[in-house]
């Protein structure tokens, strides 16, 4: 099991006057959707370290507001008739980390896109120049093995992908497609060299949470490859 940050986690106050936790945003989300967390719960954030009630956690505002104004409101409210809410960023969770400062001076090199669903945001086999974060909706990575669809990982809230292309400018490695309307943001590889030309400081540690990130699913494939050879040599 992959450690929880001590820069992004929450810990939720329950009902029972227990505290769960440390759990990671996209844990937390899924508390919210089925109302296990409302919006009187109380939360702590390690990243601030403070409790503050699930409302008013910058993360999960959205969710609250959609169940009054619906999902127009609640897109709305991530971002600004410039762009981005910074903000909104920290739901990222290899972002979470960041000041709001560093947020904003981020939220210059990206762009927003809406996503409808069923969508396919990057197809197998087609040059890579951009990573995307999700900020809304669910996707799915697949694969296509003779005509049959393989899912390789449902992707939700504070994930990302196509990262790799900003290593290689190489061929999408699998299709994502929108399981429902989402919310992604895109950083280009032209926008990320600019990043990394103007601000280092926040460049550098977002590669180091990417290279993080790429080390964990390396660690977890040689996992299940060996657990796979050790299987069919004991059949």
């Amino acid at each position: 099991m992959a450690a929880i940050s001590t820069e992004t986690g929450f810990i939720v106050w329950g009902v029972d006057q227990t505290a769960y936790g440390p759990v990671e945003l996209p844990t937390l989300v899924s508390w919210v959707k089925d109302e296990r967390v409302t919006a009187e719960t109380w939360i702590y954030a390690t990243r601030n370290s403070c409790w503050q009630k699930a409302t008013d956690v910058p993360e999960l505002q959205m969710f609250f507001r959609s169940k009054h104004d619906g999902p127009a409101a609640n897109s709305a409210a991530l971002t600004t008739p410039r762009g981005l809410e910074p903000r909104a960023l920290r739901r990222i969770k290899i972002l979470g980390g960041m000041t709001d400062e560093q947020l904003e001076r981020l939220a210059r090199f990206v762009e927003v896109e809406r996503v409808p669903q069923w969508t396919v945001i990057v197809k197998q086999g087609e040059p890579g120049d951009s990573m995307y974060f999700i900020l809304e909706g669910e996707l799915r990575a697949r694969i296509s093995v003779m005509g049959q669809e393989t899912i390789l990982a449902t992707l939700g809230v504070g994930d990302f992908f196509g990262d790799i292309s900003l290593f290689d400018h190489g061929p999408r490695s699998a299709d994502v497609v929108a399981n429902s309307e989402s919310l992604v943001v895109k950083i280009s590889t032209a926008a990320f060299d600019k990043l990394a030309s103007e601000a280092p400081e926040i460049a550098t540690p977002l590669l180091r949470a990417v290279g993080r990130t790429l080390s964990a699913r390396i660690r977890t494939d040689n996992k299940r490859y060996g657990d796979s050879v050790r299987f069919s040599r004991a059949a």
